[in-house]
């Protein structure tokens, strides 16, 4: 695969041509030359338009693929062709499966599977067997297979005990757990954001106390035991403040955000559309303000899509009996960079979807330098477009985006000797 990228702003902290326009030549994979100016060889797919910016792959920490189990919502295939076409050439792979993604067998499944995609697959192991919450998964058995961390997806994990436990053993084989932030006997039954929106539309609502009091119990315990936290989606000021706190006290925490809770807030939920039924849930806008906040000064680590697919069934019915979840790989740059393209520097918000996730992760860093195999991000943060449902990949479409005018593109991703665009 040979492509000539042509005056494309460089955005990647890590390398020497980072803020310069520049050309780009991909050879078999790698790059070989960067220059003010190359001359197009014949036979060279050219890539070029006015705005053009290129950064190392994006990677989203949080997407649910279904598969195996739920192959009518999602399949490995279809996750990967949504994910390339959002700008994604890494991906965390959730246990949002059936069964779980809980034993050696789930995570060579995931791996062999995706093996030869443009897009690179890093499973996450559960943190109980089944997802039960009771007994610790096969930690081990699983990091050999390819697991990189381990979470019980949206599934809050009650038992303190078994938190302080799982921190232990993944500490000790050199590993972290992500876990979701949702106290059940506080939320149970909610629908939306809990507040005055949900008062005039009747339904219950969830609590920001729900989140943020099992983010405290969290903290704490990770500060008694040592090891490595990362929690995938907060969504209230409250959270944002508990993790500025513990990270300045020196504690090993990182977080991320859903990039639908940086645009959307409750009100998107007055017309009773399930597609705006997520977990976490739309909150004030207060909450957005306190969040992008969090992004610009570092609290906040990463965004991620949340991408999460539902079939009809699951969401063409009353608004309490339906499941949450909201496709987002496709939409998730337009939706992130329309929120904060005004406030947020283009690098800074680039970071949250390279070098960052990359660091949390403990992957190589990917650079932009002769020499190096391309894993890079093509887009356009200046270009706007209306999102419509025809852009959505994905299995299902259950957007709450679908008709916004959404500011950035995504023109390609080059990954694996290969490109998508």
């Amino acid at each position: 695969m040979n492509v000539l990228i042509k005056q494309a702003t460089v955005v990647d902290s890590t390398s020497p041509h980072n803020g310069r326009v520049v050309d780009i030549l991909i050879e078999k994979g790698v790059i070989t030359q960067i220059k003010k100016s190359i001359t197009p060889e014949k036979g060279i797919k050219t890539i070029e338009e006015e705005g053009l910016h290129v950064s190392t792959g994006w990677v989203d920490m949080q997407v649910n693929f279904c598969d195996p189990g739920n192959e009518h919502r999602e399949t490995l295939e279809n996750g990967l062709r949504a994910a390339a076409k959002g700008g994604f050439t890494s991906v965390c792979v959730m246990s949002g499966t059936n069964p779980p993604l809980h034993n050696k067998a789930q995570i060579d499944y995931v791996v062999n599977r995706a093996k030869s995609n443009l897009v690179d697959v890093y499973p996450i192991g559960t943190i109980s067997h089944d997802q039960e919450g009771k007994d610790l998964s096969e930690m081990y058995d699983m990091q050999l297979s390819g697991a990189v961390a381990f979470s019980d997806y949206k599934k809050t994990i009650k038992d303190a005990g078994l938190i302080l436990r799982a921190l232990q053993y993944s500490a000790n084989i050199n590993s972290f757990i992500i876990t979701h932030c949702d106290d059940k006997t506080i939320s149970h039954g909610g629908q939306m954001n809990e507040g005055v929106t949900a008062t005039k539309l009747g339904l219950k609502g969830m609590p920001a106390l729900a989140e943020e009091i099992m983010l405290q119990r969290n903290i704490q315990i990770l500060e008694y035991t040592g090891g490595k936290m990362h929690i995938p989606t907060i969504s209230t000021k409250g959270s944002v403040d508990l993790i500025k706190r513990a990270k300045a006290k020196k504690i090993n925490i990182t977080c991320g955000v859903a990039a639908y809770n940086l645009l959307l807030d409750e009100t998107e939920l007055e017309g009773f559309d399930t597609n705006y039924k997520v977990n976490p849930p739309l909150r004030t806008k207060d909450d957005i303000e306190a969040l992008k906040k969090g992004i610009a000064d570092g609290t906040i680590d990463v965004i991620v899509s949340d991408h999460n697919p539902q079939d009809i069934e699951s969401k063409d019915l009353e608004f309490d009996l339906a499941d949450n979840g909201m496709v987002g790989l496709e939409s998730c740059f337009g939706v992130l960079n329309t929120a904060l393209n005004q406030k947020i520097p283009i690098d800074v918000i680039i970071d949250t979807l390279t070098k960052n996730p990359r660091a949390i992760l403990s992957l190589v860093q990917a650079s932009i330098k002769e020499g190096e195999e391309a894993n890079l991000t093509i887009f356009n943060p200046t270009k706007k477009q209306v999102f419509e449902k025809s852009h959505i990949v994905s299995a299902n479409k259950n957007s709450g985006i679908i008709g916004k005018e959404l500011k950035g593109t995504v023109i390609g991703v080059v990954n694996k000797n290969s490109l998508m665009n």
